[in-house]
Formats: structure tokens, C-alpha cells, sequence
């Protein structure tokens, strides 16, 4: 087995340049995390909620259809 030579420098910065990296990663992580579950809340929201909008919307505009006239195909 090859040992691995270690490039740590022994200074104070190098600990705080790390520290600091592992922050931003971390809240790059977070906003990742985040990002992600409000896309999967959209899309359920979007795949039930579609129909329903254009249903409400047709039956505000004029003139006035009824429900069925909305959901018949011609």
C-alpha cells in the first residue's frame, strides 16, 4: 500500500478557510434541500390544481357557461 502524503499546513488560516468552507457548503446544502422539496410541493400543487383553475376560470368569464358546457369536449 502507498501512504498518502497529507498537505495540511499547520497555521491558524488553514483551519479557518476550512471552517469557513464547510459553512458555505453546508448552506448550500440547506438551500439545495430547500429548493428541492418546494419544486416537489409545486408540482402536486400544479398536477391537482390545473383543472380545477381552468374550470373556475371558465365559469367567470363571459359568457356565462354552465358546468357541463365546460367539461363537454365540443
Amino acid at each position: 500500500m502507498a501512504s498518502r502524503v497529507s498537505l495540511k499546513s499547520s497555521s491558524g488560516k488553514g483551519k479557518k478557510a476550512a471552517k469557513s468552507q464547510e459553512e458555505g457548503s453546508s448552506k448550500i446544502k440547506l438551500v439545495k434541500e430547500w429548493s428541492t422539496w418546494a419544486m416537489k410541493k409545486a408540482k402536486v400543487i400544479t398536477h391537482y390544481g390545473f383543472i380545477p383553475l381552468v374550470i373556475i376560470v371558465g365559469m367567470n368569464s363571459e359568457p356565462k357557461p354552465h358546468l357541463y358546457q365546460l367539461l363537454s369536449p365540443v
